[in-house]
């Protein structure tokens, strides 16, 4: 059965594998970028082996959602898998549904602070980032003249709303985690994921083991370790040919001294009801 660890892109999702990872896979909290190929991705093309060979079909691979998902759980026990995939339904296609999914993790980030953090790892504008926020899409996939290579695996997110409110419907074995409430403090988030988990996977827990968590896991050792070159997912920018810093500003992204007031007005527009949900605006 799989525990989903569900993010709109660039909104936290990698700091609670990390997390997670260390808290589920090691004895002592102690984390290191290798333990994440204990939370693989999912859609990944490894899952989707003989089920299709054309992984830009969307068509085709809303087929294979739930195959691969009953593949994946055919030993029954507890997987967690990152995702950013919208959980929707198409065509009567379900990305997931309850006999493949054990629980539901949920990262969201103010959608503010998120236009600096895409800008950042897709090389895009503000104005672009913007864009990609409010407009329904797919990502992945390396572009090129004429479409998608024909092995390249697509995944589809729609807008932060939607993949907010897809995702948080049911709150039925969920927990949602606020990319501010981890920062603010992150102990504090630790724990309240910690008695979540407690409900699906047997975890040894001290207070030596969630100290190296914390400290190993922390956005200034993360970005020191991505700064030795431990780090292997961080995206490149072509224009510029290098790579770009996937952990980037932290809590000293703020939208407060970064966005334009017509950007902030639009955001807010669109994703009033979400936003006062969480009480981003009041």
């Amino acid at each position: 059965m799989i525990v989903w660890i569900a993010s709109y892109p660039k909104s936290g999702n990698t700091w609670i594998r990390s997390v997670i990872s260390a808290l589920v896979y090691t004895e002592n909290g102690m984390f290191d970028f290798g333990k994440l190929k204990h939370i693989p991705q999912f859609p990944d093309k490894i899952y989707f082996k003989d089920l299709t060979d054309n992984y830009s079909d969307f068509n085709t691979l809303k087929k294979c959602w739930i195959p691969a998902q009953e593949r994946i759980n055919k030993d029954k026990k507890i997987k967690f898998f990152k995702t950013h995939h919208l959980n929707c339904k198409v065509d009567n296609y379900s990305f997931t549904n309850d006999t493949n999914t054990k629980a539901k993790i949920y990262i969201v980030r103010d959608p503010r602070n998120l236009v600096n953090s895409i800008s950042n790892h897709y090389s895009k504008t503000h104005d672009e980032a913007v864009k990609f926020l409010t407009t329904p899409r797919f990502i992945g996939g390396s572009q090129k003249e004429g479409g998608m290579k024909k092995n390249d695996m697509i995944t589809l997110i729609g807008t932060w709303q939607e993949h907010y409110k897809f995702w948080t419907q049911s709150k039925k074995n969920t927990i949602i985690l606020k990319y501010e409430d981890l920062i603010k403090d992150t102990e504090k988030e630790l724990i309240k994921l910690i008695d979540f988990l407690k409900n699906y996977v047997e975890l040894n827990i001290d207070k030596i083991k969630i100290k190296n968590i914390l400290e190993t896991t922390s956005f200034t050792n993360l970005k020191k370790m991505e700064e030795s070159g431990l780090f292997t997912e961080s995206a490149f920018n072509k224009k510029e040919n290098k790579k770009v810093n996937f952990f980037h500003l932290g809590k000293e992204n703020k939208w407060e001294n970064i966005l334009k007031k017509e950007h902030k007005i639009k955001i807010e527009k669109l994703f009033e009801k979400e936003m006062q949900e969480l009480k981003y605006i009041l």
